[in-house]
């Protein structure tokens, strides 16, 4: 079947190879006429904004509506990251964002077929652990040619996306959400969607939120999230956990308090804050960031929501990758501190390779591999859910690993390689798996059932048969994947998370 897959990759390379020149594409949306470009059948417009810039007092608050402008908009040219830290050399960073950047970054891109009418959407959340990232960097044409209309968002990161602290909940209106500003971000976006897809072509009733990382994190937030159902139809989440540690909005505003009063803005209100260059935020607020129970917003964590049965009840896949460990970054004898002394029963296997084999085995699985296997065992009681591992290695990285990295896979579904990968470094095997989960992520838009090519079968998931299909270079059904390993995870871990 890869051979056929890769054969049919050629093909679409070749044809791509002798493309005509792009050719100007107008769209009028609720704010005005956008001028994009069109090439080789799929319509591209960048840069549009689907909220007001959240600078000033719209820092810290919930997103407005874009203004409208008059005239034709240029949307041919990529917009700015919103802030974060970037490489010195201009190089792109851990989330593959470089270039310019700004506070006002609330904008998207959308990719279109030519002449789509009421074609399934698919709406990107890029990851980059809250901190890092854009959704410029994602191309959707693979998809777009497929007959999907694609959109990729910016969100507010960092300690601009996800912040509180007492002078902001003192001068907040009441009721009005708190802390979660990149969330807040991605249901605005998600709400321009609704009212302005079917411009493009798009079918708002047919729209499937996916994200990596932390944007699959986000995914599974937008899922407990009360006023974000009905924005969405079907979920995808690709390597973003499932586990949530129990936090509250008051805790979250002590820590905010201490990392401001660290920068000496200990009597700061919510007007000075406001008024603090975003660069130096970026830079000197630390700490982890991501969405959280403000009480308002969101009520209680993701993992609370799906052991209550409150979780949207809509069709999901989710999955992790061979090597999340690639997380942890180079290897310190230290970090075997963290492994449980029982792990070396539950991962005989690894234990036996040393320290560092066992230690990263055990990351992926805690971060990752269980969460993922433990949300669709949840989910599986309502709509569907479809359970995944990639273990693909591309051809380049053999030499130097038999695991998949953490984000390894975004390539294989997108079906581009990015501005990191020369062409030639890429094998038909490697387009081969490319064709594969491109296809498999399409049907599942289309359907809401990963159908993919080649007749390869994917079961729902159910707690009986406990099936997952695995992305490799042996693609194929596993039962029973790694469950004394998973179930020494959650055995450990669950009792943590409050839940109900």
């Amino acid at each position: 079947m890869l051979n056929m897959l890769a054969r049919a990759a050629a093909l679409t390379l070749a044809l791509m190879a002798g493309a005509a020149a792009a050719e100007p594409a107008r769209v009028k949306v609720e704010t005005g006429v956008l001028a994009g470009e069109a090439k080789d059948g799929v319509g591209v417009w960048r840069n549009i904004p689907y909220a007001a810039p959240p600078t000033g007092e719209r820092r810290w608050a919930p997103p407005v509506r874009a203004a409208a402008w008059s005239g034709d908009r240029d949307a041919t040219r990529n917009g700015p990251s919103c802030l974060q830290k970037m490489n010195a050399d201009g190089t792109p960073n851990g989330g593959g964002a470089n270039g310019p950047m700004s506070e006002d970054c609330l904008q998207l891109n959308v990719f279109a077929p030519a002449k789509a009418r009421k074609a399934p959407v698919m709406v990107w959340i890029h990851g980059g652990s809250h901190r890092e990232g854009a959704g410029w960097i994602y191309d959707g044409s693979a998809f777009a040619r497929q007959g999907i209309v694609v959109v990729t968002i910016n969100y507010r990161l960092g300690p601009l996306g996800y912040f509180a602290h007492p002078a902001l909940t003192a001068a907040a209106r009441k009721g009005e959400p708190l802390g979660n500003y990149g969330l807040m971000d991605q249901i605005a976006a998600l709400q321009w969607v609704k009212r302005n897809i079917a411009a493009f072509g798009g079918d708002p009733r047919q729209v499937t939120v996916f994200g990596e990382s932390a944007g699959g994190m986000s995914t599974l937030a937008l899922l407990a999230t009360p006023s974000a159902k009905g924005l969405y139809a079907r979920a995808i989440v690709q390597s973003g956990g499932g586990w949530f540690p129990p936090t509250t909005l008051a805790a979250k505003a002590e820590t905010g308090e201490k990392a401001l009063a660290a920068l000496g803005h200990d009597k700061a209100s919510a007007a000075d804050l406001r008024a603090l260059p975003g660069e130096s935020l970026i830079n000197g607020v630390g700490g982890s960031f991501g969405p959280f129970p403000d009480g308002r917003l969101l009520k209680e964590t993701p993992s609370q929501a799906f052991a209550g049965g409150r979780a949207a009840d809509i069709p999901l896949i989710i999955g992790w990758n061979s090597g999340e460990d690639s997380l942890m970054g180079p290897w310190r004898p230290e970090m075997v501190r963290a492994v449980p002394a029982e792990a070396r029963t539950a991962y005989p296997a690894e234990a036996a390779k040393g320290d560092e084999a066992l230690a990263r085995a055990v990351f992926t699985d805690r971060a990752m591999g269980a969460p993922a296997r433990w949300i669709a065992r949840q989910a599986a009681s309502g709509a569907p859910a479809w359970l995944y591992h990639f273990s693909y290695v591309g051809t380049r990285f053999r030499p130097f690993t038999d695991r998949a990295a953490h984000a390894a896979e975004i390539q294989y579904v997108f079906q581009y390689w990015g501005r990191r990968t020369p062409m030639s470094a890429v094998s038909e095997e490697d387009r081969a798996m490319a064709a594969l989960m491109n296809g498999c992520w399409a049907a599942f838009a289309k359907t809401g059932r990963p159908d993919c090519p080649g007749g390869q079968a994917w079961p729902a998931y159910s707690r009986s048969q406990d099936t997952l299909l695995e992305f490799g270079r042996g693609t194929g059904l596993r039962t029973g994947f790694q469950a004394g390993r998973l179930d020494f995870q959650e055995e450990r871990t669950l009792p943590g998370l409050a839940l109900p």
